[in-house]
């Protein structure tokens, strides 16, 4: 660890507020091309329980499902932590993990699918539409917890990640390519979300 890593790390530990319990992190395909790529992966996944974190959320985007099988096989070589679990796209129950990496499983396609679901126990006479509260939806949700951080590296798109989960979430935008990672780059990302008054929509 250089000094200035030292240096950040001991502005975190002197910060009053606390730092994300949950914290998500958005690849894309493209990233995990990259030379070091999971490494850099399991880099971040240590940090994050180094410096607070009890759930970190890993959403890869992908342009050709074809490649989901090559980059699950990859992923759950991934060295971490604590136990990783790997969701492809048609995987919709639920998986209680510390570590949970989702591929190619978008907002989108999570949302409308607990939408299905929802007009399906309507039509089945289980729920009364009028009933319906948002309560209902998370309920259906692959992903229920909502992220207190979410970080993404190299562009300020999130890429069709998390679309109810994190409405609420901190986002932290960085112009360094997932490559280039570093653990101060992380603990920026930490210190500036103890730093902002988080307001929920208020």
């Amino acid at each position: 660890m250089g000094l200035y890593d030292i240096y950040l790390a001991v502005r975190h530990r002197l910060e009053d507020a606390d730092p994300p319990d949950h914290v998500a992190v958005v690849l894309t395909e493209r990233d995990l091309l990259e030379q070091g790529a999971y490494d850099t992966l399991s880099d971040v996944l240590s940090w994050a329980f180094d410096y607070g974190a009890s759930r970190v959320t890993v959403s890869v985007s992908v342009l050709d499902e074809a490649v989901v099988e090559t980059l699950a096989r990859e992923l759950e070589g991934v060295e971490a932590p604590r136990p990783l679990t790997v969701r492809r796209p048609d995987d919709t129950e639920r998986a209680d993990a510390p570590i949970q990496v989702n591929i190619g499983l978008g907002g989108k396609r999570e949302f409308a699918a607990a939408v299905r679901e929802i007009a399906e126990g309507v039509e089945a006479g289980e729920l009364e539409p009028d009933e319906i509260d948002a309560e209902d939806v998370e309920r259906r949700l692959v992903f229920p917890e909502e992220p207190d951080l979410v970080v993404k590296t190299g562009a300020e798109r999130l890429s069709d990640f998390m679309i109810w989960q994190s409405v609420y979430s901190e986002l932290y935008f960085t112009d360094v390519n997932w490559r280039d990672f570093r653990r101060r780059d992380y603990l920026r990302a930490v210190l500036a979300y103890e730093r902002r008054q988080r307001r929920f929509g208020r």
